[in-house]
């Protein structure tokens, strides 16, 4: 059953368009939030997970961190835990 991944990002964010081409070479399927003009929405975020950057990355609801964080779990074989695959 693959999960729900909901990314947050910014539309030139080069940290955002390197993790968006690392689910999609994955296969994995997200759902993306543009929140480039959304200032009221980064703060939400920030306020949720205490990071004020994009992207932000949920699976199942779960905020599971940035970029880095997404390159460290695939660097770490960690994929099929995280993502159900």
């Amino acid at each position: 059953m693959s999960k729900n991944v909901l990314i947050y990002t910014f539309e030139t964010c080069p940290y955002c368009i390197r993790a968006k081409r690392l689910l999609s070479r994955n296969n994995i399927e997200f759902q993306e939030v543009d929140i480039t003009n959304d200032e009221d929405k980064l703060n939400d975020l920030e306020k949720k997970t205490g990071v004020g950057t994009v992207p932000q990355i949920f699976v199942d609801g779960n905020f599971i961190g940035g970029c880095d964080d997404l390159y460290e779990l695939y660097r770490n074989k960690e994929f099929p835990k995280v993502f159900g695959e």
